[in-house]
C-alpha cells in the first residue's frame, strides 16, 4: 500500500497518508465517548502536546499510585489521539491508568467534545515549522526529500485530524478566560514549569504538592524525556508503517530533541509567508502584531 517507502513528493505523501488510514475499518470504539471529566491536550502540531501529554500523566499517576508511570511503548498510548485511533485499533471509550481519562488532540475547540477541560500549548509559528520539518524529514519523507521551502503544504496541514495554524490559535485565544481552558504559551511552560503543573493540576482536580511537583519537574525535564526519547517517538504508528507502507521503524522520529528547533534556520521566503498569514488571519482578531507580543498577554494572565 503507499509507495512502499518515505514520500518524495507532495503526491506520494497522500498517497502514503491515504493508505495509512485504511489500516482498520473504523469501529464505534475507535469515538471517543465524553465524560465531563475528560481533558483534552490539544496544543498544535509541535507546539509543546508530548510535554504536556506526559506531564498530564504523570501528575494523576503519581496522585493515583505514589509512583512515575513509564511503563508504556509510546506516551500516545496512555494519552491516547482519537485521530489515530482507527489506524491503531485503539479503543477509545475504555478507563485508563488513572483518572481522568486525557487525549491527545491537535483540534480546534469548535470540534472537540463541549463540556470537557482543555489544555493547549501556544508556539510561535516559525519555531513549529522548523519543528515539524525536523519531525517528519528522514520519516514520513525521505531524508532530505522536501526543503524548507517545499514543506509550507504539510505545514499547513497541522497535523492528522488538525487544523491551519491561524483557525488553532484563534480558537484558544477566545477562550483565554475560560475556566476549563488551560491557555498557556510553551516556552512559559516550558520556563515555570512549577507554575505549570499546578494550574494543570487545579483544573484536572489535583492539588499536587512539593514533592510530586518536583517528580512531574523530573520527568518531563528535556535530559529526562530524551533518555526516553523511545516512548516519544510516535513508535506505535512506526510499526503500522513499517508493516503497511515499508516506512523503516527504525528512523530517529523522535518528538523529544536535544536542542529545541531554532527559527533563525528559516528562509526569507517562509518566514515572509508565515508572517503574511499573520498579517491576514491573526492580527485583526487578536490586536496583536507578532506572536511576541500575543505571547505576552497570554502570559501575563497567569503569571
Amino acid at each position: 500500500m503507499g509507495v512502499g517507502r518515505p514520500a518524495r513528493n507532495l503526491e506520494e505523501f497522500g498517497a502514503n497518508m491515504g493508505a495509512l488510514a485504511q489500516a482498520n475499518a473504523p469501529r464505534a470504539c475507535h469515538a471517543i465517548d465524553p465524560r465531563p471529566t475528560d481533558v483534552y491536550i490539544t496544543s498544535w502540531a509541535k507546539s509543546g502536546t508530548t510535554l504536556t501529554q506526559q506531564m498530564f500523566h504523570q501528575l494523576r499517576m503519581i496522585h493515583a499510585t505514589g509512583a512515575l508511570d513509564m511503563d508504556f511503548p509510546d506516551i500516545s498510548g496512555v494519552v491516547p489521539w482519537e485521530d489515530t485511533a482507527s489506524i491503531l485499533d485503539l479503543d477509545m471509550t475504555a478507563d485508563q491508568r488513572a483518572a481522568p481519562r486525557g487525549f491527545k488532540s491537535h483540534r480546534e475547540y469548535e470540534r472537540l467534545p463541549a463540556g470537557s477541560r482543555y489544555v493547549v500549548t501556544l508556539r510561535d509559528p516559525h519555531e513549529t515549522y522548523v519543528s515539524m520539518h525536523r519531525f517528519f524529514d528522514g520519516w514520513h519523507i525521505e531524508k532530505g526529500a522536501f526543503s524548507l521551502e517545499d514543506f509550507m503544504p504539510l505545514w499547513m496541514g497541522g497535523g492528522p485530524g488538525g487544523c491551519d495554524y491561524a483557525t488553532h490559535l484563534l480558537s484558544w485565544y477566545a477562550r483565554l478566560e475560560e475556566e476549563d481552558s488551560l491557555v498557556v504559551t510553551y516556552r512559559w511552560a516550558v520556563k515555570n514549569k512549577p507554575a505549570m503543573i499546578r494550574a494543570m493540576g487545579r483544573l484536572i482536580g489535583i492539588e499536587p504538592g512539593e514533592e510530586t511537583v518536583q517528580m512531574v519537574m523530573d520527568a518531563t525535564s528535556r535530559e529526562f524525556m530524551h533518555a526516553h526519547k523511545d516512548r516519544f517517538d510516535d513508535g506505535l504508528i512506526c510499526a503500522v508503517m513499517e508493516e503497511m507502507l515499508g516506512i523503516p521503524a527504525n528512523s530517529d522520529s523522535t518528538k523529544v530533541q536535544a536542542k529545541g528547533s531554532d527559527a533563525a534556520v528559516l528562509p526569507a521566503s517562509v518566514r515572509e509567508a508565515i508572517d503574511a498569514m499573520w498579517a491576514e488571519r491573526v492580527e485583526p482578531v487578536t490586536g496583536h502584531a507578532d506572536f511576541a507580543s500575543l505571547a505576552a498577554e497570554v502570559d501575563a494572565r497567569i503569571a
